[in-house]
């Protein structure tokens, strides 16, 4: 049974940054595409940031130039580095595949960024 567990989430004013990680298995992370995804209040659950097997990265446009997916094969681990935090960017923040697996789905890590 995969599991994945995100971390790296907290309390950040406008402007700053977190680094998010999410914890797999190395097959999942070699063999398939991973993506980021939010949920904020009242709003449906989105995909924002997507990697490749092969490491090559993709972005929504709301997150484009702020925020970098990345990934280690080895350490079975997914990064998403989000600087230049805005307000809107509050959410519980979750991995998964790309597309989604809805069988997948851990508990996510909350981001709150205040004024």
């Amino acid at each position: 049974q995969v599991q994945l567990v995100e971390s790296g989430g907290g309390l950040v004013q406008v402007g700053g940054s977190l680094r998010l990680s999410c914890v797999g298995s190395e097959t999942i992370f070699r063999n398939h595409a991973m993506g980021w995804y939010r949920q904020g209040l009242g709003n449906k659950r989105e995909m924002i940031a997507g990697i490749t097997p092969r490491g090559t990265p993709n972005y929504h446009d709301s997150v484009k130039g702020r925020f970098t997916i990345t990934k280690d094969d080895a350490e079975s681990t997914l990064y998403l580095q989000m600087d230049t935090l805005k307000l809107e960017d509050s959410a519980v923040y979750f991995c998964n595949r790309a597309p989604r697996n809805n069988s997948l789905w851990g508990r996510g890590t909350q981001v709150t960024v205040s004024s």
